[in-house]
């Protein structure tokens, strides 16, 4: 079965983007690059003290100046604690050893062509992002598994594995925050909201089930938007697949049929366990103080229960299909999927050095005062203030790789100021995460950016940073503008964002 597609050439500003793009450095001297222009620009405001004041409590923000004597002092010894100590770095790995596991066995390929076949070639683009917003479950591991899968799940039903890589991106990161269950992500936001929110009443506090309404329903309008953005323009404009025998995923043996079920078997026997050590009242992996799931060991150690998982199944379908003949193969298979992460190891080393300075230097905190600032002093409210905060966080999304410490800079600021508009802190929350997942993968600072990158030259060997975001960059403006159009709908309708809570404090 060989994928065809109409070759057409992008238009005019997809052509020029891609051409600007391929002439931005590689990502490792684009980061030392960009250390060099933050010492600078951090020296030359320090030189003129230039300050900001923080309205929720009146104190003068300053920039740290990376050139002084102090600065100088602060980097030299921090710089290997900066590369082993960034907290991508070892999740990311981890994710892949395990993943990698899985994939070697060949788990993955079976899996994707056992799904395949129950799925209509023409509907794979709806499959593909519907899992991909479910999958946001496990946080940052999403990020790192769902995108091949979203291309081996094209390949086993006939269609361009690209198309379904750039699908799963977009769900995995566009749509991050939007899912139908409770998430790690809810967690952490409805905590800093909770605390900003102080600033005005004590009484409001904003719960981590408040945006549930309003991002469940984003789950269906962007897996509707994304499906038909892919099948009638991402995967009709790109090139032919003409992939060998290697690329195409075959037919499922026998011995592989029963593979799957040893692995069925042992994902649920692994899920059973899970459940007796968070079911039960007093399960161990329960919150010790309030007895609750969210937050709990469990939902803080789901990465490392994923890893578990994959390793659990990967083994027992290895062992079925002969692939695992010895405890001594599994380190063996293990190395190539390391070998692979080479690229992504070394860009991470100026990458954790960014970000380290970025946030010594205070300079995130200096930026975003001084552009809300320009928001307050305009007087803006209604729905031109959800605007000017999304594009604020969208613009900090590009530049600060956490979702968490852009709001935990931001939230001191917005939620009182929509809260003295009348506005609940839950709904300036939402508008938050909407901009901020919706550019993630165009995000020059984010870990994930190269990753996605090399997932992408598994399938276009000459594909550069340019030849990257012209393929994904449809796919943020898609979702943002479907966000804002679902936004100012819900708030013209006056729906509830989430149990009980509404875009105005009543």
């Amino acid at each position: 079965m060989e994928v065809t597609t109409e070759n057409r050439s992008p238009g005019k500003l997809f052509s020029w983007i891609e051409r600007v793009g391929n002439k931005v450095p590689n990502p490792f001297l684009l980061f030392v690059y960009l250390i060099v222009v933050l010492m600078v620009a951090t020296a030359i405001i320090s030189y003129f003290d230039l300050a900001v004041k923080n309205p929720t409590n009146g104190e003068l923000v300053r920039v740290n100046n990376l050139l002084s004597v102090a600065g100088i002092q602060w980097i030299l010894p921090n710089i290997i604690k900066n590369f082993s100590g960034f907290t991508p770095l070892g999740s990311i790995l981890a994710l892949v050893i395990g993943a990698g596991l899985a994939e070697k066995v060949g788990l993955l390929q079976s899996l994707m062509v056992k799904m395949a076949s129950r799925v209509s070639r023409r509907y794979a683009s709806y499959m593909v992002l519907f899992i991909a917003f479910f999958s946001h479950i496990s946080s940052d591991a999403a990020l790192v598994v769902m995108p091949p899968l979203g291309a081996l799940i094209f390949l086993a039903v006939g269609r361009h594995p690209v198309a379904g890589l750039l699908a799963a991106i977009a769900g995995v990161a566009s749509g991050f925050t939007a899912n139908l269950l409770i998430v790690t992500t809810d967690v952490l936001l409805s905590g800093i909201s909770t605390e900003a929110a102080k600033a005005v009443s004590d009484t409001v506090h904003v719960s981590v089930i408040d945006n549930w309404f309003f991002m469940a329903s984003s789950v269906i309008v962007l897996t509707i938007a994304g499906a038909i953005l892919t099948d009638k323009f991402v995967e009709p404009r790109l090139p032919a697949w003409n992939g060998g025998n290697n690329d195409r995923l075959p037919p499922l043996t026998a011995l592989e049929n029963r593979g799957l079920k040893a692995a069925g078997i042992a994902a649920l026997v692994f899920i059973a366990l899970m459940a007796l050590l968070v079911v039960p009242e007093h399960a161990p992996l329960r919150n010790p103080k309030t007895g609750g799931i969210i937050p709990s060991p469990f939902i803080q150690g789901i990465v490392p229960i994923i890893i578990l998982f994959f390793f659990v199944v990967a083994i027992a379908y290895g062992a079925v299909t002969k692939q695992i003949r010895r405890a001594d193969d599994i380190p063996q298979l293990l190395v190539d999927p390391m070998k692979s992460m080479a690229g992504f190891i070394v860009m991470v080393f100026p990458l954790s050095q960014f970000v380290a300075f970025f946030n010594w230097s205070n300079m995130g905190k200096f930026m975003a005062i001084g552009l809300t600032d320009m928001l307050e002093s305009a007087g803006i409210s209604g729905a031109p203030a959800f605007l000017g905060l999304m594009f604020l966080s969208a613009f900090l999304c590009m530049f600060i790789a956490s979702g968490s410490a852009i709001w935990s800079i931001l939230a001191p600021v917005f939620v009182p100021m929509f809260m003295l508009l009348g506005f609940h802190p839950a709904f300036a929350q939402m508008i938050f995460r909407i901009a901020d997942s919706a550019v993630l993968p165009l995000a020059p600072m984010s870990p994930f950016l190269p990753l996605f990158l090399g997932f992408l030259q598994r399938y276009q060997k000459d594909a550069q940073l340019g030849t990257y975001y012209v393929l994904i960059f449809p796919y943020p403006v898609v979702f943002f503008i479907s966000w804002i159009v679902l936004l100012l709908a819900w708030y013209a309708l006056g729906l509830p964002i989430g149990p009980g809570v509404y875009p105005s404090l009543h």
